[in-house]
């Protein structure tokens, strides 16, 4: 696992134009319709050569009328032009509704900066697919899942973007389905593509999804950027991003809410803002964070892990993070015992290896550190420089907890516990990136500009 993450709370902003209608049009129905134009831009792995409205398929943005029919034609329309310089299917302004639907390589799904794509509440409109087979269940229910909102399997070159354009996930209609039991399958996604290549997600906002937001699976050479997400603290597991079973991803300039964790990621399943499993039984390594504010999250890093997950966690590096109000600044434990059945091997032991924090600043925190390693099994090469902890007025007399961990220190306070002594100044700089970069970050978006008919009826 290669995931590279740099946050900064800061959007892109991309420009987009409308020009007023041109025509005005009456239909057999007696409906008008306007042929408008379009002009927008944006930064893309790719540009495309065949443009669409959701509005030449029949899309009605009244929040009322589903969608679901309109979105699946136009993208199985589109896709014949996957050798042909790809397409893109912009959505307007307008409240969308829509069930699940399935995305197309070579493809761009474009949403105007007052589109809002609502999520259908009608459970027919949301398909059931197998569990995961790195998983082998649902993380709900024993049984399948439902589709995510936005969805694609082995696919090629794949772009979701906007100018901040919305989907919202209604999710309190799943939440409460959630908590009083009453589903038989897993929650949808909002975003899920997987066994795919050459992602793109940015300039979005993303509201109440009903279970995790973002989730490229089984997936390479992904970029997430620019992207808000929002959901209440208190909704059940509404993750924020959770690259899984992936490689060479990058996720940067995000600004994360959510009832979870930030940013998890994971790699299979035999609240934090960046946490490391627990589904890590397929291994996670080469994680890079850096420039990364978190506020009043239950902890800043955190990993997950226990005894019959095997896989591991190594080559770990996060530097320059700032934390505000939280009950642990790191944390790991080797004591999550959460399995997908009882039937995991209890000598399946992970390993967890060269985890590295540095230039670290954090306020009002309750405990500096929860280390707890496995016994016969101690987490190794943990190294930890250049932190300062400021403690909460009530914050816990023992600061850090160690047990079963082997690693160093430098500059660090308060002062760590025995089982990471303080090596001196001299290793300050310790624990550094590497100095090589990830393939993803040499890649070079393309700036894409358009124009385009299309017909809005009312």
């Amino acid at each position: 696992m290669k995931l590279l993450w740099k946050s900064h709370m800061r959007l892109q902003v991309i420009k987009l134009v409308f020009a007023l209608f041109v025509v005005t049009l009456r239909t057999a129905e007696s409906k008008k319709a306007k042929i408008m134009t379009a002009s927008f831009e944006y930064n893309g792995i790719n540009c495309r050569a065949h443009s669409a409205s959701l509005t030449d398929f029949g899309g009605v943005g009244d929040g009322v009328t589903s969608n679901t029919k309109a979105f699946q034609s136009a993208i199985s329309n589109l896709s014949q032009y996957g050798s042909e310089g790809g397409s893109q299917l912009y959505v307007p302004a307008g409240k969308w509704l829509t069930g699940s639907f399935s995305l197309t390589s070579h493809f761009t799904l474009f949403l105007d900066k007052d589109a809002v794509l609502l999520a259908s509440q009608d459970i027919t409109e949301w398909p059931v697919i197998e569990p995961l087979p790195s998983y082998g269940r649902g993380r709900d229910a024993p049984a399948a899942r439902f589709t995510s909102l936005i969805f694609g399997t082995n696919l090629t070159d794949v772009i979701v973007t906007g100018e901040n354009g919305t989907i919202d996930g209604q999710g309190a209609f799943w939440w409460q389905q959630f908590h009083r039991k009453k589903l038989k399958y897993t929650r949808p996604y909002l975003i899920e593509l997987m066994f795919s290549d050459g992602i793109q997600i940015s300039n979005l906002t993303l509201l109440d999804s009903p279970s995790w937001n973002i989730h490229p699976v089984y997936s390479s050479n992904i970029i997430v950027q620019g992207i808000t997400i929002i959901a209440p603290v208190t909704s059940p597991n509404t993750d924020g991003i959770n690259p899984d079973s992936c490689t060479n991803t990058k996720i940067e300039d995000c600004y994360i809410v959510s009832g979870d964790d930030c940013v998890a990621v994971k790699s299979g399943w035999d609240d934090a803002t960046i946490a490391l499993g627990s589904e890590m039984s397929g291994g996670i390594q080469d994680v890079r964070a850096e420039d990364i504010t978190a506020i009043r999250t239950e902890s800043g890093v955190r990993i997950k892990t226990a005894v019959g997950r095997g896989g591991y966690v190594k080559d770990i590096y996060v530097k320059r993070f700032n934390m505000h109000t939280m009950k642990w600044a790191f944390k790991m434990t080797g004591d999550y015992n959460s399995h997908a059945d009882t039937h995991f091997d209890p000598n399946a032991l992970p390993e967890i290896a060269n985890i590295n924090y540095r230039d670290v600043v954090a306020e009002n925190v309750t405990i500096a550190a929860r280390f707890e390693g496995i016994s016969n099994d101690p987490f190794k090469g943990i190294c930890i420089a250049n932190v300062t902890l400021g403690m909460a007025v009530k914050a816990k007399k023992r600061p850090w907890t160690c047990t079963d961990i082997e690693g160093m220190t430098s500059g660090v306070t308060p002062t760590p516990c025995d089982l990471l002594p303080d090596q001196g100044p001299e290793k300050i700089t310790a624990c550094d990136f590497p100095e090589e970069s990830l393939p993803i970050d040499k890649l070079e978006l393309k700036k894409c500009s358009y124009n385009m008919k299309y017909v809005e009826m009312y």
